[in-house]
């Protein structure tokens, strides 16, 4: 076996995995029938959106926040759905039913604008309607990753003007994230923090980035960020517990002198990060990340209860 770096997506191992059914475009089919056209766009150009959900006591949490991003990004796009949110819930719903997961599940639900007549770039050649698949696992980030954090590396791969790719897109097309992760891993790190067209930090290639400075927390302006549900909430709960919190650009020079950094996304929540192009962050003492983990559980379970009551 191959030993890999740790990543933000890393999970405890679960057997279970093996043998989960997948939904493509309304049949829910075991993994290993799980399967999409050659001709399809996603996999001809990366023509899709994505979303990645995960699931508490039979809710998916912040569900309304992740449609609002995947609808408002296929409308960007000029990709039809085919349904509604309740037709997405109502997908959702019968994947997690045929594997019978009611918890700590992941979900990436993705969105190509189907199968194409002819193997070329014009969106007019997809005809067919679009291709809608959902993945679930049973899924808990790696415990091991909170107490040795991730370390990152600068790469010299950017976040790009919103004229290029807009990084608000959550779209199949992530080459620019996939060399920017192998980047860091040639330079020995486990995932490469990126910066913006200016020479400001950033995001990770997988994830948002925040630090924290004299008790506040800063994170990018959002110009050239992935608009993560996660790192809007992370904000917010700032906003609404008194802790200082910063949208700015901010340098290099900046990170490296930070007390904590951290990472946000729908998988890991907040994953610590240890060090940056080899220099440590603070002295491991993470009190500000870890207040905000608490906080957000919290906001978890009170978002879980509301659905609870709404369902009743």
């Amino acid at each position: 076996m191959i030993d890999t770096a740790p990543t933000t997506h890393d999970a405890e191992e679960d057997l279970r995995n093996q043998h989960i059914k997948i939904y493509v475009n309304g049949n829910i089919v075991h993994r290993d029938q799980a399967v999409v056209s050659v001709y399809d766009s996603g996999f001809m150009l990366g023509d899709g959106m994505w979303e990645g959900m995960r699931l508490y006591d039979g809710h998916w949490a912040f569900f309304d926040e992740h449609m609002d991003r995947f609808f408002q990004s296929c409308k960007a796009v000029s990709l039809d759905v085919g349904m509604d949110r309740g037709g997405i819930l109502d997908a959702l719903t019968a994947t997690a039913k045929a594997n019978d997961m009611h918890t700590d599940v992941h979900c990436r639900l993705m969105l190509t604008r189907g199968v194409k007549v002819k193997p070329f770039q014009h969106p007019a050649l997809s005809r067919s309607g679009p291709t809608l698949v959902i993945i679930m696992e049973h899924s808990k980030p790696a415990s091991a990753l909170q107490n040795a954090g991730i370390r990152l590396a600068t790469v010299p791969q950017v976040r790009g003007l919103p004229t290029s790719q807009d990084a608000k897109f959550n779209s199949h097309s992530k080459l620019n994230c996939v060399i920017a992760c192998l980047q860091a891993e040639q330079a020995g790190a486990d995932e490469g923090l990126m910066l913006d067209p200016h020479g400001f930090v950033n995001t990770t290639n997988a994830c948002n980035f925040f630090v924290v400075r004299d008790g506040a927390v800063w994170t990018s302006t959002g110009d050239y960020c992935m608009n993560g549900v996660t790192r809007q909430k992370v904000i917010d709960l700032c906003k609404a517990n008194d802790i200082p919190v910063f949208e700015k650009n901010f340098s290099l020079y900046e990170a490296y002198g930070a007390d904590e950094a951290f990472l946000t996304g729908t998988f890991g929540a907040q994953t610590p990060v240890a060090e940056i192009d080899g220099k440590p962050i603070g002295t491991g003492d993470r009190p500000i990340m870890m207040r905000l983990q608490t906080l957000y559980k919290a906001l978890i379970a009170e978002n879980i209860a509301l659905q609870k009551r709404r369902a009743i």
